[in-house]
């Protein structure tokens, strides 16, 4: 399963979860999922990739509905069609990169989520992209208790 999707991406970042092999869960995309998969690795990551010249780790991409499910997913989530993936570099604080993106990326959505100012490492960058056009979305997300709080950036 570790197929190439771009020139620094493989499938088995896309697919790799502890919960699904804890779990026995499939995580295998089907063939419009991978499509949409190597949309976003060429459309956002490789670029991503050659301006940080760094490697773009990805903490969650594709997710099987029951994958999804058990960790508990969004409903909707676009992870679950191949169309978002979250994402850090080691040594770029998260707030950063999400500001370049923001900036210079065609995407569809991108959330920097449980960011800590000051902490470079902290939370992560959920960034998507949709071959149907894109809304340029962009969210922070918060915790606020037990809730998640989305504030959209204007």
């Amino acid at each position: 399963m570790n197929k190439q999707l771009s020139e620094h991406f493989h499938l088995d970042e896309f697919t790799r979860s502890n919960t699904a092999l804890r779990k026995g869960i499939s995580n295998v995309p089907g063939a419009q999922e991978y499509f949409n998969i190597q949309l976003l690795c060429n459309k956002v990551l490789e670029p991503i990739r050659l301006y940080w010249n760094k490697p773009v780790i990805i903490t969650s991409g594709f997710r099987s509905e029951k994958l999804n499910k058990a960790i508990g997913g969004a409903i909707e989530s676009q992870h679950i069609k191949g169309n978002a993936a979250d994402i850090e570099i080691m040594g770029v604080d998260n707030k950063e990169l999400f500001r370049w993106i923001s900036n210079t990326q065609d995407i569809d959505q991108i959330i920097l989520e449980y960011y800590k100012d000051g902490k470079t490492n902290s939370g992560w960058v959920h960034v998507s992209w949709s071959k149907f056009g894109n809304r340029n979305q962009k969210l922070v997300a918060l915790k606020d208790g037990t809730k998640t709080k989305y504030r959209l950036i204007t």
